[in-house]
This record gives C-alpha cells, structure tokens and sequence, in this order.
C-alpha cells in the first residue's frame, strides 16, 4: 500500500514537471514553431475551440507561422484569437492565409516572458504540493483506519517530502535554463 502510494506521487509530481516543460517550450525565444499556438482559442461557432482544430498552422519560413483555417469565414475570428492571446502576436490576413510574424524581442519583452515563465513554475510548484498534501492525507487515512502503523506513515512522509523537494529543485532548474535561453541576445 504504502509503495502504491509513492510511486502514484511520484507519477503525478512527474506529470506536473512534464506539464511544465511542456508550456515553458511555447514560449517563444524569436524563432518560429508551430506549437506556440497549440494552446490558442478561437470561437468557432459559439464554442471554444483550439486553433490547431479548425486551421492548417504552418512554418513559412524561420521568422513566420502561416495560418489557414480551413472555412473562409473563420479567418477573421481566427486572427483575432491570435491577436487577443497573451503571446505579444501581430497577425496580418493575406486572403485567405494568416501570416504571424515573430517580432524581434526586446529587452522589455524578455522581462515580460521571463513573468510568464516564473508564473507557469510557480503554478507547477503549487501542484506538486497538492499532489504531497494529497498523498500524506491519504497516508494520515490509513493511519486513522489502522492500515499502516504510525512511525511507516512518518519514514513516509518524510520519504514524500524528499520527492517534493526533488521536483521542486528539477522545477527551478528548467525555469532557470529557460530564463537563460530568453536572456540569449
């Protein structure tokens, strides 16, 4: 029971540090990729719909995404949800096509991305507390039902904080190579 527990905990600390890695390679560095608008939405007739779900997104070239959704109703919508992100994108409609240029980034723009990013690993640091939270309540449950006696609930305890602390630490140390990456001129 007691190895379920832990290896459950480690599983889903592991998810959230995934997750995390996962956005922090969305946000943009100057080069274009066609996973920066994975998380995008765009209203498709009255429901909030992925932007990857309802156009074509390409690479153009190096400096540009080229989007064409597949409906010519749905370019104006689509260059909206573009505009509206929090991603700092200035789409121009081409026709039917939607060109997304990466502009250069400035130094205030860094300083914004590098917000984003501490925000994105604060949030991932709070749901590898919740999972810990979780995890010692449901030792504290087997504890109170008489599954595990009291000192395997604390060498677990202790065991789950060790893992905490582990991912927390593998936490900072992709925010801080992020941030490295963004501060590369």
């Amino acid at each position: 029971m007691i190895a379920d527990i832990k290896k459950v905990t480690e599983q889903k600390m592991q998810k959230s540090l995934d997750a995390l890695k996962t956005d922090l390679s969305k946000v943009r560095t100057g080069r274009a990729h066609t996973g920066l608008l994975d998380h995008v939405m765009v209203d498709y007739y009255g429901a909030q719909t992925l932007v990857t779900q309802v156009a074509n997104v390409t690479l153009i070239d190096a400096r540009t995404i080229g989007v064409q959704p597949w409906e010519k109703s749905m370019v104006g919508p689509v260059e909206r949800a573009i505009r509206d992100s929090d991603l700092g994108l200035n789409p121009a409609t081409n026709g039917e096509m939607i060109r997304v240029p990466m502009p250069m980034l400035t130094e205030e723009r860094r300083r914004d991305l590098i917000k984003v990013i501490k925000a994105e690993g604060e949030t991932a640091k709070v749901a590898v507390r919740n999972i810990r939270r979780d995890a010692n309540n449901t030792l504290k449950e087997a504890l109170k039902n008489k599954e595990i006696a009291e000192d395997e609930e604390r060498r677990t305890q202790d065991e789950i904080q060790k893992l905490t602390d582990r991912f927390v630490a593998e936490i900072d140390k992709a925010l801080v190579a992020k941030e490295a990456d963004l501060m590369a001129v």
